[in-house]
């Protein structure tokens, strides 16, 4: 985190507080409370659970900070702590779904009144160091929900038999048009520095900042797209156990996986579920909604492989990127893949999620926030169309468990 000192900064923190707080009200504008409640998967949670779970981290580690507060109601601290033991006791993770109360309408009240007393303290410059710096790792944690509660939802009305629409969009171009060519770019070996330097914002995780040593290595200029994954599936690389890893042939097998998810095909043409409802796979699209074991197998079958996170950052701080589609509240889907680095899909990357040598967790509850995660993850790298604006930066280290594929989750080749 950083530290805020003066005046100004508590003003522009203030600003910020109160943007996130209002996206977050804007991706659930028109939802129903129907849409808001239910739970389609353990790993996933409600929309509603999101939104309180947000109000409650500004609740519990910044209001709660002060002795004297008196929280709205004691049983928030049970129902929306997510994975906090210093807190306390927690409503389980799989059972979410099943709290029908407190309603859409008592969270919305909720999150009212905690807003507007963090926002309340923020004009008055009442809060110290300590408590600002957790402001504004609250508004990155909301950030971080706006995505997971996009992705949640998603997974949530793709199993819908009406198929149902989250946003409007306009028609997609033409689906077959040839994505551009892919070429390689040339990152350097050597002695190079990965990880966050220290100025602004990053995630504990993302530091120290270290040296580390890279061969010569060439990284693709672009996502994998559905045009080359659909040439995977013709060559049948759901098939043949040799290109995938154990525990990944494994997962296939025992999912049926044939194709990325929320893939369907009917008389020879493929679908894909999308926030806009069920669209053609378009050609040039990255490729989205794949696990680590798939981007491995496919690495494997195109004759290349999985970048390290590291030859990924040194690719990216190389001053020639671009920065693709983040979240447009307005599309909540990728655009065509093009030569860039930050946007449209999350990219899995070979390595393993674990501590920067020096990782040091911060003091208190706040400490849990990622270090307790740093095993059975894989690092992925960049953003996605629904990750918020402000929200990116090359050292961002995302992490998912090697199965999961209801994030957007894509992939970048390297040789």
């Amino acid at each position: 985190m950083t530290t805020i000192s003066s005046r100004s900064d508590m003003t522009t923190l203030l600003q910020r507080f109160q943007q996130v707080r209002a996206l977050t009200d804007r991706l659930t504008r028109d939802l129903s409370p129907e849409d808001q409640t239910p739970q389609s998967m353990t790993e996933a949670s409600p929309v509603k659970w999101h939104r309180a779970h947000t109000t409650w981290f500004f609740e519990e580690f910044v209001l709660g900070a002060d002795p004297a507060y008196r929280p709205r109601d004691p049983a928030f601290r049970y129902l929306f702590n997510s994975y906090y033991e210093a807190v306390g006791e927690r409503h389980p993770r799989a059972a979410r779904g099943q709290v029908t109360r407190p309603g859409v309408a008592e969270v919305a009240a909720y999150r009212d009144d905690v807003e507007q007393q963090v926002a309340d303290h923020l004009a008055a410059g009442t809060l110290d160091d300590a408590w600002l710096g957790l402001v504004e790792l609250g508004c990155h944690h909301e950030a971080q929900h706006q995505e997971l509660l996009l992705m949640d939802l998603k997974h949530l009305l793709s199993g819908n038999v009406l198929q149902p629409t989250y946003v409007e969009r306009a028609p997609d171009g033409d689906p077959a048009a040839a994505p551009e060519p892919l070429r390689w770019v040339h990152v350097p070996g050597g002695v190079t520095h990965v990880g966050h330097d220290g100025d602004g914002f990053a995630f504990d995780n993302e530091r120290p900042r270290h040296r580390v040593w890279l061969d010569d290595v060439e990284i693709a200029n672009r996502q994998v797209t559905n045009a080359e994954w659909l040439d995977f599936i013709a060559d049948g690389g759901y098939t043949r156990p040799a290109l995938w890893l154990s525990d990944g042939w494994a997962t296939v097998q025992a999912n049926g996986y044939r194709a990325p998810g929320y893939w369907s095909e009917d008389d020879g043409e493929w679908t894909t579920f999308t926030l806009s409802g069920r669209r053609p796979v378009v050609a040039a699209e990255p490729v989205l909604h794949v696990s680590y074991f798939e981007a491995d197998a496919f690495a494997r079958w195109a004759g290349h492989r999985l970048p390290t996170e590291q030859e990924w950052e040194a690719r990216a701080t190389s001053g020639r990127e671009l920065r693709a589609g983040l979240l447009d509240p307005d599309r909540c889907h990728p655009g065509l893949a093009a030569e860039s680095t930050l946007g449209d899909v999350w990219e899995w990357t070979a390595s393993a999620y674990v501590p920067y040598p020096g990782f040091e967790t911060a003091p208190g509850a706040v400490g849990e926030y990622n270090g307790k995660f740093m095993n059975d993850q894989h690092v992925l790298r960049g953003a996605s169309a629904i990750t918020p604006p402000h929200h990116s930066r090359v050292t961002y280290r995302n992490f998912f468990p090697a199965g999961a594929r209801w994030a957007f989750s894509g992939l970048r080749l390297a040789r």
